[in-house]
């Protein structure tokens, strides 16, 4: 079964310690992604997905710029950043860790995501959907961001350590195919 990842009902963001002490939270705007789903061995289903990182928004104009930059994701450079699952395992009922390759700046590192089935439905128009939930943690100096300003108290300005969430509903390729047909 075959799904495509419908941003205007998806939501991917990020999170990370400013200055030690408070966290800013992120998210990216333009973003595409599929999945292969076997219902009957989910082990075999796979994911793929990118990023546009220039739509970066943390909600301040002149941080996003810096984002942007040669500083962290050098967008010129690297426009976009990707996922390609390498493998599923059931956890418990509906819950799931899909490993991966994430790539960011031309680094790829394994990432393994805690993701959550949250179950299909037909909307109104007669598509299937299909709500997933994931999250992961990554250190944001694996990928080359390394960009960062030593506090004159004692640590740093900016956190290693990134959340990464996704909220994603899915529509079910063939269904939709056929409603248009």
């Amino acid at each position: 079964m075959q799904w495509q990842i419908d941003p205007t009902h998806s939501l991917i963001e990020f999170s990370v310690k400013h200055m030690m002490i408070a966290t800013v939270r992120g998210r990216f705007t333009r973003f595409e992604g599929q999945v292969h789903l076997d219902p009957k061995n989910p082990e075999a289903s796979y994911a793929e997905g990118s990023v546009d990182v220039s739509s970066i928004d943390t909600r301040e104009p002149d941080r996003d710029a810096h984002l942007r930059s040669a500083d962290f994701f050098d967008v010129e450079k690297f426009p976009r950043m990707t996922f390609r699952s390498t493998r599923v395992e059931r956890v418990e009922g509906n819950r799931y860790r899909v490993a991966g390759e994430l790539t960011i700046k031309d680094v790829t590192r394994e990432v393994v995501f805690d993701v959550t089935d949250g179950g299909r439905m037909k909307d109104p128009w007669g598509n299937i959907r299909w709500g997933v939930s994931a999250v992961t943690r990554i250190s944001r100096k694996d990928f080359g961001l390394t960009w960062n300003v030593a506090l004159e108290a004692g640590g740093w300005l900016v956190g290693d350590d990134i959340k990464i969430e996704a909220e994603l509903e899915a529509v079910l390729v063939q269904e939709q195919e056929q409603v248009q047909a």
